[in-house]
């Protein structure tokens, strides 16, 4: 039998989740598209959704991490600040370092 260590990063604040896979998936789609709206869409997720998670996320942050401007004829626009990609930076590394901790120990089990 083979067994597998396995895990999953969350990071949460003293009032709940803060970050997460999806919430990381989510600023990484704002920052690429520009949009809330079209990165819900390319997530498969509702607008209100993506913005409960950015207001969320945004409220419990010391900073904002997405700044977004109302649409008018050709729609609105966000961005992710600097904290926003700092957080995903610090996330990303964070994550490769517990997935090789995982590989770890999943070969301590397979001895």
């Amino acid at each position: 039998m083979k067994l597998i260590a396995n895990g999953r990063v969350w990071i949460d604040s003293p009032e709940g989740a803060f970050l997460g896979y999806g919430r990381i998936e989510l600023l990484e789609k704002v920052e690429e598209l520009g949009s809330i709206r079209q990165a819900a869409l390319e997530m498969k997720i509702s607008y209100k959704q993506a913005w409960d998670f950015i207001d969320q996320m945004n409220t419990r942050a010391n900073t904002a991490l997405v700044i977004s401007k109302r649409g008018g004829k050709g729609g609105g626009s966000a961005e992710v600040t600097e904290e926003g990609k700092r957080l995903i930076s610090l996330f990303q590394q964070f994550n490769k370092e517990f997935q090789a901790f995982l590989a770890e120990q999943t070969a301590k089990f397979a001895t």
